[in-house]
This record gives structure tokens, C-alpha cells and sequence, in this order.
């Protein structure tokens, strides 16, 4: 009898999900567009060598040919076909750019939660280091240690998190110093709970909602920062299949606009994508800025 219950009320949940999802989307339709293109990106970067048409570093094609019905988006100089290199640049430039928020994450929430937790002369001398950090504009930081350690990726990846963190540290330590004065941080403090376990226990917890909406935000950033940085030469070498080293080698030829513009849009619809489920994120986390009905 329970079996024939669960049975029959299954698909009755299904159906309230599906609906759900669907009344979601008719009240939030630029969030629902947003969830449906990162969703494609993933698809993409899951699927790149069945859906590519050809090898992204096969040159057997005639160079710098328009779009056609063989080479749907043209090739480049080199004779590749344009549409696989793009397809497979998500592989690149997406994962990346998640990385480089992921390690900035991490780097700043350290920073925020020792700063705010400790106080004292530890909180001035690295909020005094953040401060130098958040002194020099970020892509000419970038640029300077993306330089001092030489181009490619992984270095591209190293530079921006070591010029992104400030911003994680300030958030998390502004947060930690109103947690901390709570009544169980002070409860988990006299009954022994050591400096590490309450970081960890208690404050880290309380910060996870604002690092998330901030982490969202930043990820579309991020990938115009590694793109901007392998247009510069600093980041992805050729022949590899990254936007930003695509839209470097297409500055050479301005006749051709689809070599720009193909990679140019693929960056636009990610970043986009993640700044709109960003700002949906924050309103949706932060009580002021969403009413009761959006909340539910």
C-alpha cells in the first residue's frame, strides 16, 4: 500500500516542480534566460569534441574564408575553422575563470576571516596590504605580475588572484567583525572552543551567503580579465582555442568581423549570463533588497 502511495504521488511532485519552474521563469524571465544560456555553455564545454565539427588546430582549410555552408562561422588566418575553436575556447576561458575566482575566494576569505576574528594589529597591518593591493587598477596589476612570471594560462590564472582578493578579504572582514561580537561566538568561546574551530564553525558559515553573491558576480569579470590578458599576450599562447588569444589574432584583420565577433559575443552572453544570476543571487540572499513574495 505505502509502494502504490509513493507511486502515485511521484509523479504529482514532478508535475509541481515543473510547474514551479515554469512560474518562476514567467515572473523572472532575464534570470530564466540567464540559467538557459549558462546552461548551453556547459553543454558545450561537457560535448565540444561531438558537436565541433572539425579539430580546432586542423589548418586544411582555406584561410581567412567567410562563413559558409562547409565552415558555418569562416576560419582564421591560419585555416581553422572557427566555430570548433569557439566551441572548444569554452573548455578554456569558463573553467578558468571560475578558478581564478575560486583561488581569489580563497585567498581574501583568509585574509577576512584572521583580520576581522584576531582584530588588533593583525586586522591593521593586512588591511593596510589590502589597502596597497586595492591601490593599483587591476588589469595593470595583472599585466605586471602576469608579465614577471611569464605568459601563459596558468600564470594568467596565478596574476588575477593575487590582484582579485582584496575584495574578498574587505567583505568577509566586515562581516566577521559583526558575527563575532554574537552571542555564540562569545558562548562558543568560554566554553574553550579554540581561535581556529570558531573561524572555521562559527563565522566562516555566516560569510558563505555574502562570498557566494560576490563569487557570481566576479566569475564574468574574471573571464574578461584572463581574456584580456591573453589578448595581450600574457595569457593563453596560440594555437590554443581561447577567446581571448582568438580575438588578439583576429585584431590583425579588420576585414574579416567574423573573427572578432564570433568569440566577442561568446564572452558577452557568459558574462552577462553570470552578472544577471549574480544580481538575482544578491537580491534573493539580502533580505533589504527583495520582498516576501520574491523571497518564497
Amino acid at each position: 500500500m505505502t509502494a502504490t502511495l509513493s507511486l502515485a504521488t511521484a509523479p504529482g511532485r514532478s508535475r509541481s516542480r515543473v510547474s514551479g519552474t515554469l512560474r518562476w521563469a514567467r515572473r523572472h524571465p532575464a534570470q530564466g534566460v540567464a540559467v538557459c544560456v549558462l546552461l548551453l555553455w556547459l553543454a558545450i564545454i561537457v560535448l565540444a569534441p561531438l558537436l565541433a565539427p572539425y579539430d580546432p588546430l586542423d589548418q586544411s582549410a582555406v584561410p581567412l574564408e567567410g562563413p559558409s555552408s562547409v565552415h558555418w562561422l569562416g576560419t582564421d588566418a591560419a585555416g581553422r575553422d572557427v566555430l570548433s575553436r569557439v566551441l572548444y575556447g569554452a573548455r578554456l576561458s569558463v573553467p578558468v575563470g571560475l578558478l581564478l575566482v575560486t583561488a581569489a575566494a580563497v585567498i581574501g576569505t583568509a585574509v577576512g576571516l584572521v583580520a576581522g576574528f584576531f582584530g588588533g594589529w593583525v586586522d591593521e597591518v593586512l588591511m593596510r596590504v589590502t589597502d596597497v593591493v586595492f591601490a593599483f587598477p587591476v588589469i595593470i596589476l595583472a599585466m605586471a605580475v602576469a608579465a614577471s612570471l611569464g605568459p601563459s594560462l596558468i600564470n594568467a590564472v596565478i596574476a588575477g588572484a593575487l590582484v582579485w582578493w582584496p575584495s574578498y578579504a574587505r567583505t568577509v572582514r566586515s562581516t566577521v567583525l559583526s558575527l563575532r561580537e554574537s552571542d555564540f561566538v562569545h558562548a562558543n568561546r568560554l566554553a574553550g572552543v579554540g581561535s581556529i574551530r570558531s573561524i572555521l564553525v562559527d563565522l566562516l558559515p555566516g560569510v558563505a551567503g555574502s562570498l557566494l553573491v560576490l563569487a557570481m558576480l566576479d566569475v564574468g569579470s574574471a573571464i574578461l580579465l584572463l581574456s584580456g590578458l591573453s589578448f595581450l599576450g600574457l595569457g593563453t599562447r596560440p594555437p590554443a582555442p581561447e577567446w581571448g588569444s582568438m580575438i588578439s589574432e583576429a585584431s590583425q584583420y579588420f576585414n574579416q568581423w567574423w573573427l572578432a565577433v564570433v568569440p566577442g559575443l561568446a564572452i558577452v552572453t557568459v558574462v552577462i549570463a553570470f552578472n544577471v544570476l549574480g544580481d538575482a543571487l544578491r537580491d534573493r540572499l539580502d533580505p533589504k533588497l527583495s520582498t516576501p513574495g520574491e523571497r518564497s
